[in-house]
């Protein structure tokens, strides 16, 4: 065998060997690439998010007015108003999603697009079932009656929409205005009841500082009844007018409308009347309003009768949009691709108290319990100064009965970091006899220092609070003693300041009862 021959048989060995090297670190590569890949998806999975772990938040973008849900083919058919091309403006349309317990959500994408007839994008309006076929589009057709800008000029007027096919996309049934603009500038949000006194629908609008009434057989044909004037608080939106029970038996008509109570030192949520109507017009049984939220961020609030078969006058839902629009995009969500919460969904029950007036009281719904992964109870803590607990958290409800004999000052710092410079606080200042929730030591979306504290007026001499809190990513809400008082906030803490601190100021507290419950991390919004 001679040199040549040798020479190529081990060039053809070393030709074999390294296309065996070749494949062989290709499938190294491969297999490295996948497991990495893997490990991507794995850190992926559990990379810190400021999305929340039990609020309705928008899958992606931007929302913003809820628009009342209703109970139909065994779900609650919830719509909202959303825009895909955020954070640029061109307008919003109307998502859906569904739900059969108020706390999971299925999203079912958009169910009025924008810009899909000859007016503008649609805004807030409500959503009937025609039960009897009344505006001809069948049993049980859904009907929108929708605030438009209309395409000569932009005026707000009223369009209806109908869908045939259970809610999951709507025609628009005209170009023409149901309800041309009267010649006002502020003419929106409709709110839609079938009233049984008349057997007639009634429209409840927001035309500026006035709420109109309107009536109709039918759904397209409306007549104007009359108007309530709503006083010192701006320009009013999203009307809401249903009837209820109070715990003493009586009936009464709440109407309410989303304020800005601010120059008379109200809350900037939303505002409501108990007293009458006959079907035309609404009589009070007092001029100025109350509010059934003191925080700062429950805007664009609805309320809603639960599923059919219930007592739809002992209790109602209510939720709202958690923003303000004073700051509407400082939120640091937008990192990750989205802007838009919603408030817990809260049953709102009518009681009179004991000055004889009828007030609304709210408490979260009994459905969130589901969401319980552990709980930690302690039954009596003293505290003079402050005392940190052994437990953290970022998703919880906590709930306590504090009381106290001589004091200044008490409550609790929440979403604490480690060095006790970063907190939320909740309590109640006795000197100044309120009740509050003060963000200024968090991150939170106002920069103008105008919305630090959140204040309500409190009862001191009783020397005795009952708090039940909502603490999530992004939000805190807080119920005082029977859900009279309730604050809703934004607050954007760093993910890993989940301290828990009991405190009081100028004597001893005691801290009776307190029940965290730790919600499951599973996102609620179903995709």
């Amino acid at each position: 065998m001679n040199d040549t021959t040798n020479h190529k048989k081990a060039a053809k060995r070393i030709g074999v060997v390294m296309i065996c090297f070749i494949i062989l670190m290709t499938i190294g590569l491969v297999i490295h690439y996948s497991d990495s890949n893997k490990k991507n998806e794995t850190i992926d999975s559990v990379m810190p998010t400021y999305r929340a772990s039990y609020h309705f938040t928008t899958p992606d973008k931007w929302k913003n007015d809820p628009q009342r849900p209703i109970y139909f083919d065994g779900k609650y058919q919830y719509y909202y108003l959303y825009n895909h091309d955020y954070p640029n403006g061109n307008g919003t349309e109307w998502r859906h999603a569904t739900s059969t317990d108020l706390v999971h959500w299925k999203d079912e994408g958009v169910a009025i697009p924008k810009y899909t007839n000859r007016n503008g994008d649609p805004w807030t309006g409500s959503v009937v079932v025609d039960d009897t076929n009344t505006a001809g589009f069948g049993k049980g057709a859904i009907v929108a009656i929708v605030t438009q800008p209309s395409a000569d000029g932009g005026k707000q007027e009223q369009y209806l929409w109908y869908s045939t096919d259970k809610g999951k996309t709507f025609t628009s049934y005209s170009d023409d205005p149901i309800i041309p603009n009267p010649g006002t500038k502020d003419f929106r949000d409709p709110k839609i009841i079938w009233d049984h006194q008349i057997n007639k629908w009634v429209m409840a609008m927001a035309e500026g500082t006035k709420i109109g009434f309107y009536e109709s057989p039918n759904l397209k044909d409306w007549q104007y009844t009359s108007g309530f004037i709503t006083g010192n608080i701006g320009i009013v939106e999203c009307p809401d007018l249903y009837l209820m029970r109070a715990n003493d038996g009586i009936y009464k008509w709440i109407l309410g409308v989303s304020a800005n109570g601010k120059p008379v030192g109200q809350p900037n949520t939303y505002a409501y009347w108990t007293g009458h109507f006959n079907g035309k017009e609404f009589s009070p049984d007092q001029s100025d309003p109350q509010w059934l939220d003191y925080g700062f961020d429950w805007y664009g609030a609805v309320t809603f009768e639960e599923g059919k078969d219930s007592d739809k006058y002992n209790h109602r839902y209510a939720l709202a949009w958690m923003n303000n629009w004073d700051y509407p995009h400082n939120t640091p969500t937008l990192q990750e691709g989205f802007n838009g919460t919603d408030s817990i969904i809260r049953q709102i029950n009518l009681k009179k108290e004991s000055d004889h007036r009828y007030r609304l009281t709210s408490q979260p719904i009994e459905a969130l319990n589901q969401l319980t992964n552990t709980t930690d109870s302690l039954k009596q803590i003293e505290v003079n100064g402050s005392k940190t607990l052994p437990i953290t958290g970022d998703a919880y409800q906590l709930e306590t009965d504090i009381s106290w004999s001589d004091i200044k000052n008490v409550g609790l710092r929440l979403r604490e970091s480690t060095d006790k410079n970063r907190h939320v606080d909740v309590g109640v200042f006795i000197e100044g006899q309120y009740s509050y929730v003060n963000r200024a030591f968090t991150g939170q979306p106002d920069k103008s220092g105008k919305y630090f504290e959140s204040r309500s007026p409190f009862d001191v001499s009783k020397k005795n609070v009952h708090f039940k809190i909502l603490v999530d990513k992004t939000s805190i809400e807080v119920f005082v003693d029977d859900g009279t008082i309730v604050f809703s906030n934004e607050i954007f803490p760093e993910l890993n300041d989940q301290g828990i601190t009991l405190f009081s100021e100028g004597g001893t507290a005691i801290f009776k009862n307190v029940v965290i419950k730790h919600f499951n991390k599973d996102q609620i919004n179903l995709k």
